[in-house]
Order: structure tokens, then C-alpha cells, then sequence
């Protein structure tokens, strides 16, 4: 018996060996399969809790991304569009140039021809100035205060974020503080309180300079009014460097120095506060390639409405043409129209409503570059 199995043994001992081989390599790659199966399983499960993260900070980047734009439709414009008209109305007061030219006209000789062509030509001037001034301002106050708002916005919302260690954002910088949010906002008052009297003074310069051939009997229809604003704002917009603007809206001596400042320049850096850091991201916006365009998209859409409400104000005299002394009292009321808060404010309305714009400030808030 022992014999008969060694025999066997000897004819199939091979075949043992390649039975027992293929039973082990068998094993091993099932083995090595579950294996494979589990770290599949395992994968999918953590790229189905990403995918869901994502999913959830995408809606709560968009909840936050509108409470922020309705923060600035409801608290911060209205403060500084408020601030800006009561300014506009002191620096640029037509009262007293009106009453007196009022005056002429039922005291017939109580001024000199020269005298009444004097203060007609003071009128022109100043009330396109105001206009054109009141304009500008609205548009550039509201585009400002939303940058303001979607730039803050972001970074509070990071802060948050970060507070729940969320490695989406691991890489921004410092939280910030109540002080630098609240110097941050406040700083949208600038331009009433520092740059009025700069942005006044240049605007005038390019009234005065488009107006300058244009005569009191000068007929003007919607065409001849349109241009004249447009001129207007185009010389007032190349005076200077090409982004002068900004300085009348916010500070920029310091933070010229720290947008440009390097990781070496340590006596720099080291004073660098969140404020800073975020007055320097809203420079950067202001003078971009991208802001330049939102510019120009709302002052044309701005321009536009405004002719089209002086148009409708006049009875339809402004299509066919009116003397240029019967419309300066057209002029002279709306100037204060266009600064008015932003609930009863259609000209900002049109603004934020400009499907361009609202892209823009979209891509700003998500931290993307505009296409």
C-alpha cells in the first residue's frame, strides 16, 4: 500500500504542485481583489461626502453671497449715498445763483447785460457740473460699496469656514477682526468727506472746457444732450493718469507701497493689518482691466436712462429741441434725482440689475477671475 502511494505520489506530483499552486494563487488574488473592492467602496464613500461638501458650501457660499448684497442695498448704500447727496447739495448750492438771476428777471435793471450773461454762463457750468458730478459719484459709489461688501463678505465667510477646519480654506490669511471691519466699511464715506472737493473741482474743469462753445440760444434734442454729458465724463476721465479716479473714492498713498511690497521689505509688512490688506484687494479691483469694463457698462446705462427720464420730464419738448436757458432748469433738478437712496434710486437699480455686472461681482465675491 505504502509502495502503490509513493507510486502515485511520484506520477502526480506535478500535477499536486500545480493544483495546490493554482488554489494559492487563487486565494491570493481573491484576497487581493476584496482588497481592491474595499479601497473602491471606501473611495466612492469619500468622494460622495466631498462631492456633498461641496455641494454644501456652494449653497452656503450663494445664501451668503445674497444676505451680503442685501447688507449693502439696505444698510451701507443708503448711509453713504445719504452722506454724498447732502455733500453734493453744500459744495455745488445753486439757491443763491438762481434767486438772484430771479431776481433780475422781475427787477429788470437791477443788473447789467454783461452781469446777467455772467451769472446765465455760472448756471450752465455749474448746474451740467453738478449733473455730470451727481452721475459719476452714484455710479462709482454704489460699484465701490459693492466691491467693498463682496470682498468682505468673502473673507468673513472664509473666517467662518475656517473656524470648522475646513481644508477648503486653509490657505487664506488672518481673521478679522470688529475694528477692521467696521474701519473697512467706513471707509466708503472717503469720498464725501476727502474726495469731494478734487472730483469737483476736475469735473468742473471738463464742463467748462465742453460748454465752453455752446450758447444759451443753442437749441439741444436727446442727441445733442446725451453727447454733451458723454464728452463730459470722457474729459473728466482722461484727465490725469488713467486711473486718477480712485483717489477721490479711497486713500492710496499707503496702500500703493504695500500692494507693492515684497516679502523682504519687513518694516513694511510687519505693520500690515487685515484693514490694510483688504484696502489693498480693493485697489487692485478698482484699477482692473474688468472693473474698467463694469465703468463703462453702467455710466453708458446710467447716461442713457438719465436722457431718457429728461426726455419724458420735458413733454417730449427735449426730441424736438429745446434752447439750451429753458433746459438748464431741467438740468438743475436732476442732479439731485440721481443721488437719491437707493430704494427710490432707479438709475442704481439699472446698475445692479445689468446681467455684466451682476457677473462680475459674482466672479468677486467666488474669488474667480472674469472671463
Amino acid at each position: 500500500m505504502l509502495s502503490t502511494l509513493r507510486d502515485f505520489w511520484r506520477r502526480h506530483r506535478r500535477k499536486a504542485f500545480v493544483t495546490v499552486g493554482v488554489l494559492g494563487g487563487g486565494y491570493f488574488l481573491y484576497k487581493l481583489y476584496d482588497a481592491h473592492r474595499r479601497k473602491l467602496v471606501d473611495l466612492e464613500r469619500e468622494l460622495a461626502d466631498e462631492r456633498e461638501g461641496e455641494r454644501l458650501i456652494k449653497a452656503q457660499m450663494q445664501a451668503h453671497f445674497e444676505n451680503i448684497q442685501r447688507i449693502a442695498d439696505t444698510t451701507t448704500l443708503p448711509h453713504a449715498m445719504h452722506h454724498l447727496s447732502s455733500r453734493i447739495a453744500e459744495e455745488l448750492d445753486l439757491s443763491q445763483l438762481l434767486e438772484r438771476l430771479q431776481n433780475a428777471k422781475n427787477q429788470p435793471n437791477s443788473l447789467t447785460h454783461s452781469e446777467k450773461i455772467e451769472l446765465w454762463d455760472r448756471l450752465k457750468i455749474i448746474s451740467f457740473t453738478r449733473m455730470a458730478l451727481s452721475l459719476w459719484a452714484m455710479t462709482m459709489l454704489s460699484l465701490y460699496i459693492r466691491v467693498q461688501v463682496n470682498i468682505l463678505g468673502r473673507h468673513l465667510y472664509i473666517d467662518t469656514a475656517r473656524g470648522f477646519e475646513s481644508s477648503y480654506f486653509l490657505e487664506n490669511a488672518d481673521m478679522i477682526d470688529r475694528d477692521d471691519e467696521q474701519k473697512f466699511l467706513a471707509s466708503a464715506d472717503f469720498l464725501s468727506n476727502y474726495g469731494l472737493p478734487a472730483l469737483m473741482s476736475d469735473m468742473q474743469t471738463a464742463a467748462t472746457e465742453i460748454l465752453k462753445g455752446k450758447q444759451l440760444k443753442d437749441f439741444f434734442n436727446s442727441t445733442v444732450l446725451h453727447e454733451t454729458i458723454r464728452q463730459i465724463l470722457d474729459r473728466f476721465m482722461s484727465i490725469g493718469s488713467p486711473h486718477h479716479w480712485v483717489s477721490y473714492i479711497m486713500p492710496d498713498a499707503r496702500f500703493d507701497r504695500l500692494a507693492t511690497a515684497s516679502s523682504s521689505d519687513s518694516k513694511i509688512l510687519s505693520d500690515v493689518t487685515k484693514f490694510d490688506q483688504l484696502m489693498v484687494e480693493t485697489g487692485e479691483v478698482l484699477t482692473s482691466a474688468e472693473f474698467g469694463t463694469v465703468v463703462n457698462i453702467s455710466l453708458k446705462a446710467v447716461l442713457d436712462a438719465l436722457v431718457e427720464d429728461m426726455g419724458a420730464r420735458s413733454g417730449g419738448s427735449l426730441t424736438s429741441g429745446m434752447p439750451l436757458a429753458k433746459l438748464l432748469s431741467l438740468v438743475t433738478q436732476m442732479g439731485p434725482l440721481l443721488v437719491y437712496g437707493p430704494s427710490k434710486n432707479r438709475f442704481i437699480q439699472i446698475i445692479q440689475s445689468d446681467p455684466e455686472v451682476e457677473i462680475f461681482f459674482t466672479l468677486l465675491y467666488a474669488n474667480m477671475p472674469p472671463s
